[in-house]
């Protein structure tokens, strides 16, 4: 009974810090990042250190050993010492350096990278927007539950106090057993109702838990659904505009595009020169404490000239790639402008269903009120009482649903405009 009630704000916020997805496109944004880190080491130098031994009489392995180690002497010059040199030791410490000077592959792999990153990112802002229209409708359906169990509840008192009504007259003589009848057997089915309402709104929190990142059996007292913020619909083309700067997908469809005009850069990157210049240190010895060091610098100049023609395939399955995510921009674009349009309808649709209800009850209620007295007078008749019972749930269901409505067709707009 102390427990706080849980607003729809609080659910939203539980399921962004929680939900399984939420943290799947929080980790997959963390990933990208990562790899914009990878792609910029290709402007960094690269450093091997390399520490060897070898063993064995193989002519070019003692030949060169011996070299390296500065200790050829004159007479590892005789036929048989180079045909069959006896068995020697080669400890070899080195280390490298190579820096790249012109590489235009490794701009567009960091190009590449960082647009990934921005995909991710604004996947994470779809998952947080898609939770939000999950979470209001698991909310507003738990809300709905809640609310038919309750007028189940109270279709279930007054029956009983009908039949109640309907015995006190049997007494009078002033009812028949088939009237009684009739009300214990709308008892019954009004209990029935009652025990669905009842496992129906059981079913409604479990999936709000789920959406959540909650447990399924945990129980929340949820606060009345909160005014709805009025959105202004007279300028459908501002509400257009806005769509399309602030969409996540729109946003993604651009980037899917530069990203396979960075692709096209990439493959365009093969076909130019790479240049880099490179160093090395080394220590050689047949022992470990005695070695002699030896240095080495030059530049390598790599150009590509024949590769079979994949690297022109490459370029051209680029080109086209990028000309089929321009299409795909256009057509996401489009659906942007049209969930706009659908939002709205059905929003204005719900408002108007939720005017509808409220009139209902209000008229449901006074017309039980009436046939109630009326049955009581002697001047109605049973099946009149029964249908006016059965009005008021109906007309109590149809009040909530139209509220609800309200509040996700809402969150569905707002989701339509990227807010």
């Amino acid at each position: 009974m102390a427990q706080t009630p849980l607003s729809l704000n609080d659910a939203i916020g539980r399921a962004r810090a929680k939900n399984p997805d939420a943290g799947s496109s929080a980790a997959g944004e963390r990933e990208a990042a990562q790899r914009i880190i990878q792609a910029r080491a290709g402007y960094w130098p690269k450093v091997d250190l390399v520490e060897s031994w070898q063993r064995g009489n193989q002519p070019v392995f003692v030949f060169s050993s011996l070299l390296t180690q500065r200790q050829f002497t004159a007479a590892d010059f005789a036929l048989d010492a180079l045909n069959h040199p006896d068995a020697i030791d080669n400890f070899r410490s080195a280390v490298t350096v190579e820096q790249p000077l012109f590489d235009v592959a490794t701009k567009a792999d960091v190009t590449a990278a960082r647009i990934s990153h921005e995909v991710a990112t604004a996947n994470r802002l779809m998952v947080s927007h898609d939770l939000a229209v999950r979470v209001t409708d698991a909310y507003g359906r738990v809300l709905v539950a809640a609310g038919a169990r309750r007028t189940a509840d109270a279709a279930l008192e007054t029956a009983l106090a009908d039949r109640q009504l309907a015995r006190n007259r049997q007494d009078a003589g002033l009812a028949t057993d088939a009237e009684v009848l009739q009300i214990d057997v709308h008892v019954s089915r009004t209990r029935e109702q009652q025990i669905r309402a009842a496992a129906e709104e059981r079913i409604a929190r479990a999936r709000l838990n789920q959406v959540m990142g909650e447990p399924l059996g945990e129980v929340f007292m949820l606060a009345p659904a909160a005014a709805v913020a009025a959105i202004d619909a007279t300028d459908l083309a501002a509400l257009e505009a806005e769509a399309l700067k602030n969409r996540p997908e729109v946003g993604v469809a651009a980037l899917q595009e530069d990203l396979a005009r960075a692709a096209e850069t990439a493959a365009r990157a093969a076909l130019l020169p790479q240049l880099s210049i490179q160093a090395g240190w080394e220590f050689n010895g047949s022992a470990w404490t005695s070695r002699a060091s030896s240095w080495i610098v030059g530049a390598v100049a790599r150009v590509n000239l024949f590769r079979g023609f994949a690297d022109k395939a490459r370029l051209s399955e680029a080109r086209d790639q990028a000309a089929r995510r321009a299409f795909e921009r256009t057509n996401v674009q489009t659906a942007a402008r049209l969930d706009v349009h659908v939002a709205l309808a059905r929003l204005e649709a719900a408002r108007a269903s939720e005017a509808v209800g409220r009139d209902a009850v209000m008229q449901a209620r006074e017309s039980q009120r009436i046939i109630r007295d009326r049955y009581e007078a002697g001047l109605a008749d049973v099946t009149s009482l029964l249908r006016s019972a059965e009005a008021i749930v109906q007309a109590d269901a149809q009040q909530v649903t139209a509220q609800v409505a309200v509040l996700t067709e809402t969150a569905a707009l707002q989701r339509a405009l990227g807010r």
